[in-house]
């Protein structure tokens, strides 16, 4: 068939053809909004809602927590600067431990609201949040197992500022280091040691922990005198040194308890020891066995009573052949050493 017969088969096209096909679409297009803008409305105003409700509700918890803690605060700046909140409360202490406690309740209660809301506002969209949450799942395990070691840190710092183990001021035995703790964080404490360094103490590191600033403390002193020496004049002269003390201040105030005599704590032929005992506030029994060491040394001097010094329990003996030396190899005359050094005798002449 030759082309002139194709062009004459072929139906000629009509002149609005285009313009009907366009309007079809476009009717199609406007009634499938018309079909579908309720649900889309419906939808929009949920994830609004949705949205706005996690914003107000998020606010309103964050404002209640700071509120509560700065109540905290208050009530125990309140009491700062009398006897009884020298005694019971460390402002700085309290402030650290709800500041820290605020925190983790602020980030918990925004990480659930936010959270909600999200996994809500998705399944609006109709997504299936079964894969999503599996997903969410393994990547968690994985992280932490990653990064073990910080959510064991941060674990054992919540719970130990929860149960108020220790807090700013406390002196401390954290075994790898001790000292006064001036910061407590969710993941480091801050130590301050005898010799002024500060030591940075990875909650997750420590095993126990020994509080020295909890409860009360004891002040322990042993007196160490000649056998000969008569127990109840010592008794005598301690006790009267001991009650001086305890009228006088401060010392009326760190001493919690009669200073008490516990009896004889060794026997030795060239001394004795009484042991001396008293309870005394958290943190001053230092101070107290000095100034209780100090007193008992006077009183017994004015009584003509003379201390002795002890040996340490755990001195090495003396070895009686540190100071010699090693036997010397020349010593022995048929030794390799001494035929080598032997000289060698000249050869026999004969005549």
């Amino acid at each position: 068939m030759s082309l002139s017969a194709l062009l004459a088969a072929a139906p000629s096209p009509e002149p609005g053809g285009s313009l009907d096909e366009a309007a079809r679409q476009a009717g199609d297009a406007a009634g499938w909004v018309e079909e579908n803008w309720s649900t889309w409305l419906n939808t929009g105003l949920r994830i609004v809602l949705i949205a706005a409700v996690a914003v107000v509700l998020r606010i309103a918890v964050r404002r209640a927590l700071t509120k509560l803690i700065d109540r905290m605060n208050r009530s125990a700046q309140a009491v700062e600067g009398t006897a009884l909140g020298g005694l019971l409360v460390n402002a700085e202490r309290r402030r650290q431990r709800s500041e820290a406690i605020g925190s983790v309740l602020r980030s918990v209660a925004s990480f659930l609201i936010l959270g909600t809301a999200a996994l809500m506002i998705l399944g609006a969209f109709q997504i299936n949040l079964a894969p999503l949450l599996a997903s969410a799942g393994v990547a968690g395990v994985a992280l932490g197992f990653g990064a073990r070691n910080l959510v064991t840190d941060f674990l054992s710092g919540v719970f130990m500022i929860l149960e108020d183990q220790y807090g700013v001021g406390d002196q401390i035995d954290a075994g790898v280091a001790s000292g006064e703790v001036i910061e407590v964080g969710l993941r480091v404490t801050k130590l301050r040691g005898e010799n002024g360094a500060i030591w940075y103490v990875r909650n997750g590191e420590v095993k126990r922990i020994g509080n020295l600033s909890q409860g009360w403390s004891t002040a322990g002193v042993d007196v160490q005198v000649r056998p000969t020496e008569d127990l109840e004049k010592i008794r005598a002269v301690i006790t009267e040194a001991a009650q001086e003390m305890a009228k006088e201040e401060p010392w009326s105030e760190r001493l919690w308890g009669p200073v008490e005599i516990l009896g004889l704590d060794t026997v030795l032929l060239e001394s004795m020891t009484v042991r001396v005992s008293a309870k005394t506030m958290p943190g001053q029994a230092v101070g107290v066995e000095r100034e209780l060491r100090w007193r008992i040394k006077v009183a017994l001097d004015a009584a003509g009573i003379s201390m002795v010094a002890g040996a340490p329990e755990d001195a090495p003996e003396a070895d009686p052949t540190a100071g010699m030396a090693a036997p010397s190899a020349y010593a022995s005359a048929t030794s390799p050493q001494s035929l080598a050094a032997t000289p060698i005798p000249p050869p026999a002449t004969t005549k």
